[in-house]
C-alpha cells in the first residue's frame, strides 16, 4: 500500500490523502480494476509516442488531426499540452492544425526552450500554406 500511495502522490495534482483514498479505493472496492489498469498503463507505455508532425499523443506516425485531410493546413495553433489540445478539439469549433510544445518555459525548473521542440516548430511555421499562427499557451506568466 505504501508503494502504491508513493507512486500515485508523484501524479500532478493527487497529493497524499487523495493518493491514499484512491489506493485503498483500488485495493478494497475496485480490486478487478486493478489488472485492467495496470494493461492499459503498460500498452500506453509501449505504443502511444509524439505524433512526428504536431507533437500531440498518438499510436501511429500521424495523430489523427494530422492524419485528416479536412484539416485547414493555413492555421496553425500552438498550444502547451496534448490536453490543451484536446480541450479545443472537442468544441469543434477550429479546423486548422495543431503544434505542441510539451510544455512552457520555465527556467526554474531547467526547461529552455530546446525542452519546447521549438526546433520542430520553426519549419513548421515556414510552411508555405501557412497563412496564420495562433498561440493559445496559458495565460499565466510562463504561457506568455
Amino acid at each position: 500500500m505504501d508503494a502504491l500511495v508513493a507512486l500515485l502522490c508523484r501524479l500532478p495534482g493527487i497529493g497524499p490523502r487523495s493518493a491514499q483514498r484512491i489506493g485503498y479505493e483500488l485495493l478494497v472496492r475496485k480490486r478487478a480494476l486493478m489488472p485492467q489498469l495496470a494493461e492499459a498503463l503498460q500498452h500506453a507505455n509501449s505504443m502511444v509516442r509524439l505524433c512526428d508532425r504536431c507533437n500531440n499523443l498518438s499510436e501511429a506516425p500521424l495523430c489523427k488531426v494530422c492524419g485528416s485531410d479536412r484539416r485547414d493546413r493555413s492555421i496553425l495553433c500552438v498550444v502547451e499540452s496534448p490536453a490543451d489540445l484536446r480541450a479545443i478539439e472537442d468544441t469543434g469549433a477550429f479546423k486548422g492544425e495543431f503544434f505542441v510544445l510539451m510544455g512552457h518555459l520555465s527556467p526554474l525548473d531547467g526547461i529552455g526552450p530546446e525542452a519546447l521542440h521549438i526546433d520542430r516548430l520553426i519549419p513548421r511555421m515556414a510552411e508555405t500554406q501557412l497563412r496564420e499562427v495562433v498561440l493559445a499557451t496559458n495565460s499565466t506568466m510562463e504561457g506568455r
